[in-house]
């Protein structure tokens, strides 16, 4: 049985003709490399520009210039109902209802927001449990939010350690961490796909798994949304967090976004208030009592920032006319295809740190150089020095992701052989 990819220029090239979704590419700017563009896997760390951005951040300015104050009531898109023009996609890419979502803030801020309200600790229910070696932005937040409420975070901070090989984290041991800790656990908050090893987690059945221990649950979907199809309302999880300048290309600093779970639409939790949380029918009377909207646009704090939200509002129509699984189906086979010519092509000289499984993964893969580190670090240099962008994370993995809306074939390809011609001339 003939093996299912081949490496050669022919085949992939081949297969970037015949690919269904080979005209978004067309739709962002690929940086420049000398003597033409370069091969760029970084969409997991910023995502590309579409081109259309320009034009959308240039309306606003117009119409600003134009209409001034008025902007809030006139043009193409009134600055009043911002946020609203982005969230029927949104909610379209993280598998939610449209009032479950809300694009706001940053990452950090909403995770901060979010456990304000969800992270309730008392003296017997006090724990959080995370998995070791997560983003510093989660755990700087979670350590900071157990202090705050004063507990330790020696006693109440549980860093769940990856038990299979390449460190990643299977099932069970979230099941035996819940078994042993789940009565002292008020918060599970995990990734929805971890950043260094890029091992895709299954929110539902952790999900489950919590709720049946007691315990409220979030998820980072930093490297989730815009890479996975989510199924966030069908989850059950309490609420989740995620930028939107990685796979959602939204552009340095991009606004974030927020779910909070239809069953909490009505909840008298505690929120940090703010003005533009209040009930938009009421918002103008002033009124002195914080009167939430239903739903999550009853967390934001401050009226939306029109320029940041207008490159969400291209990319999220860009994923609107791509589909989550269209992109899931094309994501597979760039993965797939990346997979088998490190596998056989690279053997000896690459290692792949995610997980093998399709269903526990998205684009990327997370790669270590045989050698160590300093042999890591000087392959990567050279794949920059040559056009082919991924990212290094500390202390030895090169992360490789070919993003569907705008990766190739032939950039895997491209992948490979300059990884050939490093080894080459480093034996």
């Amino acid at each position: 049985m003939s093996a299912p990819y081949e490496a050669t220029a022919a085949w992939a090239q081949a297969r970037d003709a015949n690919d269904p979704l080979r005209a978004f590419r067309d739709e962002f700017l690929i940086p420049p490399h000398t003597g033409g563009e370069s091969h760029y896997f970084c969409g997991n760390s910023l995502g590309l520009q579409p081109r259309a951005v320009r034009e959308a951040v240039n309306a606003e300015l117009n119409y600003w210039g134009e209409l001034g104050v008025e902007g809030h009531f006139k043009g193409r898109l009134p600055w009043m109902d911002y946020h609203e023009f982005v969230r029927d996609h949104l909610a379209e890419v993280v598998g939610a209802q449209p009032d479950e979502v809300v694009a706001m803030n940053t990452l950090g801020v909403n995770l901060h927001l979010m456990m304000v309200s969800f992270y309730r600790p008392t003296p017997d229910r006090h724990a959080i449990l995370m998995e070791a070696g997560a983003f510093p932005t989660d755990r700087y937040a979670l350590e900071s939010q157990i202090r705050f409420h004063g507990f330790s975070p020696q006693l109440s901070l549980i860093e769940l350690e990856g038990d299979e090989a390449n460190g990643t984290l299977s099932m069970a041991a979230i099941e035996r961490a819940l078994a042993e800790h789940g009565s002292r656990i008020a918060l599970v908050m995990l990734p929805g796909v971890q950043y260094r090893t890029g091992q895709a987690f299954d929110l539902q059945a952790i999900t489950k798994l919590a709720h049946e221990h007691g315990c409220t649950v979030g998820f980072d979907l930093a490297h989730a949304v815009g890479n996975l199809p989510l199924r966030l309302h069908d989850s059950g999880a309490d609420f989740a967090i995620w930028c939107s300048y990685k796979y959602l290309n939204a552009g340095p600093g991009a606004v974030g976004g927020a779910f909070v779970h239809a069953r909490h639409a009505h909840a008298t939790l505690p929120r940090f208030a703010g003005w533009w949380g209040h009930d938009k029918t009421t918002r103008f009377q002033m009124g002195p009592e914080f009167v939430p909207t239903p739903g999550a646009d009853g967390w934001q704090l401050s009226n939306p920032p029109i320029l940041a939200l207008a490159p969400l509002r291209i990319s999220l129509d860009i994923f609107h006319r791509a589909g989550m699984q269209r992109l899931r189906e094309k994501s597979l086979q760039l993965t797939g295809y990346l997979e088998w010519l490190v596998q056989s092509q690279l053997a000896g000289v690459l290692d792949i740190v995610t997980p093998k499984e399709t269903e526990r993964r998205g684009s990327q893969l997370s790669i270590r150089v045989l050698g160590g580190r300093e042999r890591g670090r000087s392959l990567f240099d050279y794949l920059i020095e040559h056009g082919v962008i991924g990212d290094w994370r500390e202390p030895d993995v090169i992360r490789i992701s070919p993003a569907p809306l705008y990766n190739r074939f032939a950039d895997c390809l491209a992948f490979a052989q300059a990884v050939r011609d490093w080894s080459s001339q480093t034996v």
